[in-house]
């Protein structure tokens, strides 16, 4: 009779062990592959979103624009969207190894660690 129990508890331990299992590898992935910005002409007024492929570098003008990596936040009462970015400026002659923009982006914060460039604005808008 112990047996049967022992079996049945056996069998209920396996199937929870795999529930959980299962449901730790189905969790939703929070790092994303494409960065979206916008890029404001402070000149012209014009202003361009931009989608950035992650580890891919885009040319915008005289920017070079690189997204290394995106993530959305965990919570869910307050998203907050986060991207670590690098720009070159190519006018600038003097060095071109120099990043004008190079840290992490705050979507919903961006005077936490802002872009100050003399012609473009750039904001981080979205994370997918």
């Amino acid at each position: 009779m112990n047996l049967g129990r022992n079996i049945k508890a056996g069998l209920i331990n396996i199937v929870l062990l795999f529930f959980f299992t299962t449901m730790v590898h189905s969790e939703i992935k929070l790092d994303k592959n494409f960065t979206e910005i916008k890029i404001l002409n402070k000149i012209s007024s014009k202003n361009i979103s931009l989608e950035l492929k992650n580890n891919e570098e885009k040319v915008f003008d005289d920017l070079i624009i690189k997204s290394i990596k995106c993530k959305n936040s965990e919570f869910d009462d307050d998203p907050e969207i986060i991207a670590y970015i690098q720009v070159i400026d190519q006018s600038i002659t003097n060095n071109d190894e120099v990043y004008v923009f190079n840290g992490w982006m705050f979507s919903s914060s961006p005077s936490i660690n802002p872009f100050d460039h003399p012609v473009y604005d750039v904001w981080l808008t979205g994370c997918y």
